[in-house]
């Protein structure tokens, strides 16, 4: 039962973080959707969706060999702070020349224009990564927890005050966006002794070549697993324009509530994934808790498709609202990348980078060949399909070359046919109006729980042992 305790500890304090972090904000869409124009919105995605596709190329992806090395406790902790933070510097410096080029040439007038954003927006998200992994890795759990509600308040104060006080609009956007990871980042740097350890003169070329070896192959995975997330965004705007994106983007935040359980599992799971792996699960635990995680996610899935359109009256202004139709597609396609994330935990174990590439390459191509061929017919519903049809390639990819290294016993058919009712539901909100909508919706909700129901009382039997003990 230690493996289910430890797991259930750290979700414990992952949910706080995540809740202050990321429900808190979902409920200032609100806000954000009456004060800025679906343009703005857009212009922001754009920033945030390009930044993180060159965070991973420009750092080699340290951050991935910074977390799964602090995971073996005896590794020189000096060393992963240092080599990581000189990648940070040298990749922001890039950055910087990069925008000073364009404000000379002028090749972009609206990189131009939010030059100094961007910037901060790449800095931030470098130094914050490391950091997280970093703290992650040292199993700084509580550290994590504390300094994200520290982050969540000062985001949201940021985001009132700027918005609301000053008016800034689109530039207060970015500022909150930055002030608040920022402090985190100098909460957890303070903690966990980050600033003792660095030492940016000291040579590490044994750890460096260790660390790159790890971190390069994924760097393939990442940019792929970036496809997957968020190029269709480059799609729409091509095809339909900014003010689409600003509306498609905006779309992502009813899905946000199944990240956030999805964010604080997958935390919590890698550090169980490591510290407890078995190839042969003789206890039963990686199946168990895959069993578990698989009927939460689609659970909730199914209920934030049912009160899709509810969600969206409350929370997106009239100019925003047509992105219900995109909520169901992106929720599914959030239940097989948390799936895949899962999966992934068993390669990292084993320090096999490699599938991760593979798999999210493969995931990746098939999601631009959609997104080509259905936007521009479909608009940015077409894009949102094409986001769930690769997730699930990628899930089955990895399921696949998961029975190589481990023996995970589930319900396959059971959760294929599970599946097959969220693409219903999807549809049937596409296709039916009126209240009769609701009926078939909650219908089908009811036969996934029933469906369910034995996987439900296990995780409620497991919770209740581990609470105990």
């Amino acid at each position: 039962m230690g493996n289910y305790k430890y797991l259930f500890k750290n979700i414990g304090l992952l949910t706080l973080s995540s809740f202050a972090t990321k429900l808190l904000s979902f409920f200032l869409v609100p806000l954000y959707t009456n004060i800025l124009t679906t343009t703005e919105y857009g212009i922001y995605d754009l920033f945030s969706t390009t930044v993180g596709i060159m965070v991973p190329i420009l750092t080699l992806n340290i951050q991935e060999a910074v977390m799964r090395f602090a995971l073996d406790k005896n590794y020189n902790r000096s060393a992963l702070v240092t080599v990581s933070m000189r990648y940070a510097l040298v990749s922001s410096a890039v950055v910087a020349l990069g925008l000073a080029v364009n404000a000379i040439c002028g090749f972009s007038s609206i990189g131009k224009e939010y030059a100094i954003f961007f910037f901060l927006m790449f800095f931030t998200q470098v130094i914050s990564g490391i950091i997280l992994a970093y703290t992650r890795g040292i199993d700084k759990i509580s550290e994590l927890s504390i300094s994200s509600v520290i982050a969540s308040i000062v985001t949201i104060g940021c985001n009132l005050l700027f918005l609301l006080v000053f008016d800034l609009r689109l530039t207060g956007y970015f500022l909150a966006s930055i002030i608040g990871p920022l402090a985190q980042c100098i909460y957890l740097m303070a903690r966990c002794g980050m600033v003792r350890d660095t030492h940016l003169f000291k040579k590490y070329d044994t750890e460096k070549k260790e660390m790159l070896d790890y971190s390069k192959p994924m760097i393939a995975n990442s940019i792929a697993w970036w496809v997957n997330n968020v190029s269709d965004r480059y799609v729409v705007i091509f095809f339909c324009g900014l003010a689409a994106n600003g509306v498609y983007s905006v779309a992502s935040k009813i899905p946000s509530i199944l990240n956030i359980f999805q964010s604080i599992f997958s935390q919590a799971w890698t550090l169980s994934a490591v510290k407890d792996f078995d190839p042969e699960d003789k206890n039963g635990f990686f199946a168990n808790t895959y069993r578990a995680y698989n009927c939460m996610m689609v659970l909730i899935c199914s209920a934030i498709i049912v009160g899709d359109k509810f969600l969206a009256k409350f929370l997106y202004a009239k100019d925003f609202y047509v992105a219900w139709r995109y909520v169901p597609w992106l929720t599914i396609a959030i239940v097989f990348g948390s799936l895949s994330g899962y999966i992934g935990g068993f390669f990292s174990a084993v320090k096999n980078s490699k599938i991760f590439a593979q798999s999210t390459v493969v995931g990746a191509v098939s999601n631009i060949i959609l997104n080509i061929l259905m936007t521009p017919f479909m608009g940015a519903l077409g894009a949102s399909i094409a986001t769930a049809v690769c997730y699930f390639v990628v899930w089955v990819m990895r399921y696949w070359h998961s029975k190589r290294i481990i023996r995970l016993r589930i319900r396959l058919g059971r959760d294929l046919i599970t599946y097959a009712l969220l693409v219903a539901q999807a549809i049937v909100l596409l296709l039916v109006d009126g209240t009769v909508v609701y009926g078939i919706e909650t219908g089908l909700f009811l036969a996934i729980a029933v469906l369910y129901a034995g996987d439900l009382k296990a995780i409620v039997g497991k919770g209740k042992k581990a609470i105990r003990r």
